[in-house]
């Protein structure tokens, strides 16, 4: 089973790294690749502003010592591992790292080798996140990945060796020409490589985004809900049958594999965004930072901290979201969490076998996994019809 996990998950601080060496056809990421930002920042300018940011941040008084640090992106490998390190040193002296702390960092296999892992290890990072999507070259060529079908899975084991643990692959399925067996190899090799934790999402078309228009051309035929279904069914049973069980929807780890620093997220903890568009959660605020690197420098330059949105949830903003986060999770949610007014309502969901109900909790089923998102707004429904 999967490792029960604390009902604190502590504090996260959350990097983002807004470079790319190339697009993605699928991507909508607040990342910038060089043809885009020209002269008007860089590398070295967003570090000094990150640490400037880092620097106000921990003197607010919401902030703590971070549990979790995750730098993701864009591709924060492109920084190379010693400015990686650099960051982790910035956040230690500004907001401190426990003891036991889960340190992430994203990476593109093309732009790892052994060395870097080592120096990422040797810095105190004890996960790493690789990019892998497919094993297919078609399917990569059709997402516009730049990187060959086995460099991602060579990046795994050239992270193993260097003494990683922790490591989890990222992969896309519903991909435009994607079969179901070009699916189940993808997963073999990446089990093969025996990463504790795989991700896997269904494509999802982005408005703006070049595949968006490639589809909307008529040049690429649009995902199959029916073919995402079968194709998530199929993740499952391969990786539950290695070991891996889900805790999340889209997520699978092995016994204690599990990301501690994503269930911050999920678990509607509290963590600091640092980075242009980063989003921050502390108390009942939620705030964004300006998107675009270069008057993110500019505004930190100046001494300010700079956030372009800022809202304060209300009562009832913050029960939705735990809904809508805490059902997408294995440990489902407490059972009174749910007003009485969707009682019939888990009730007729529990006897069609799409929710788990046992004394204290609720849960989403294997049947329910695949219309969790429907599930979930029905009974925030059932509860605002009632009100």
């Amino acid at each position: 089973m999967v490792t029960p996990q604390p009902t604190d998950p502590g504090f996260g601080v959350y990097i983002h790294v807004p470079f790319c060496a190339s697009r993605c056809g699928y991507c909508d990421f607040n990342t910038y690749t060089p043809g885009e930002l020209g002269s008007s920042a860089s590398p070295h300018s967003y570090l000094e502003a990150l640490e400037q940011e880092l620097e106000l941040a921990a003197a607010m008084p919401e902030t703590q010592p971070a549990d979790t640090i995750f730098i993701g992106g864009g591709t924060p490998s492109l920084l190379g591992a010693e400015a990686l390190a650099r960051i982790i040193c910035v956040i230690e002296r500004t907001f401190g790292i426990t003891p036991g702390a889960e340190i992430t960092t994203e990476s593109n296999p093309e732009s790892t080798s052994p060395e870097f892992f080592e120096k990422l290890l040797a810095a105190g990072f004890t996960r790493l996140s690789l990019g892998m999507q497919s094993t297919a070259p078609h399917v990569l060529r059709v997402l516009q990945r730049q990187h060959t079908p086995g460099r991602a899975l060579a990046a795994a084991r050239e992270a193993k060796a260097a003494g990683f643990s922790h490591l989890n692959l990222d992969v896309i399925y519903g991909t435009p020409g994607e079969t179901d067996q070009d699916l189940e190899r993808t997963l073999s090799y990446a089990l093969g490589t025996g990463v504790d934790h795989i991700s896997a999402y269904s494509l999802i078309i982005e408005d703006g985004t070049a595949m968006a228009r490639k589809i909307r051309s008529g040049e690429l035929p649009e995902p199959d809900p029916d073919v995402l279904a079968e194709r998530y069914q199929i993740i499952d049973t391969l990786l539950s049958s290695a070991g891996l069980e889900w805790y999340e929807v889209s997520n699978w780890a092995l016994p204690g594999g599990e990301c501690r620093h994503n269930l911050i997220y999920w678990t509607d903890g509290h963590w600091w965004g640092a980075g242009p568009g980063a989003h921050s959660h502390l108390g009942k605020r939620r705030f964004a930072n300006v998107k675009h690197p270069a008057r993110y420098a500019r505004e930190l330059s100046a001494g300010c901290l700079p956030i372009a949105m800022n809202e304060t949830l209300t009562a009832e903003e913050q029960h939705m979201e735990k809904i809508m986060l805490g059902l997408r999770l294995r440990r489902g949610i407490p059972r009174d969490a749910l007003s009485p007014a969707a009682s019939p309502l888990v009730e007729e969901l529990s006897q069609q076998g799409l929710i788990e109900v046992s004394e204290r909790r609720i849960r989403v089923s294997e049947a329910g996994r695949l219309l969790a998102d429907g599930i979930i707004r029905d009974l925030l429904l059932a509860e605002e019809e009632q009100v």
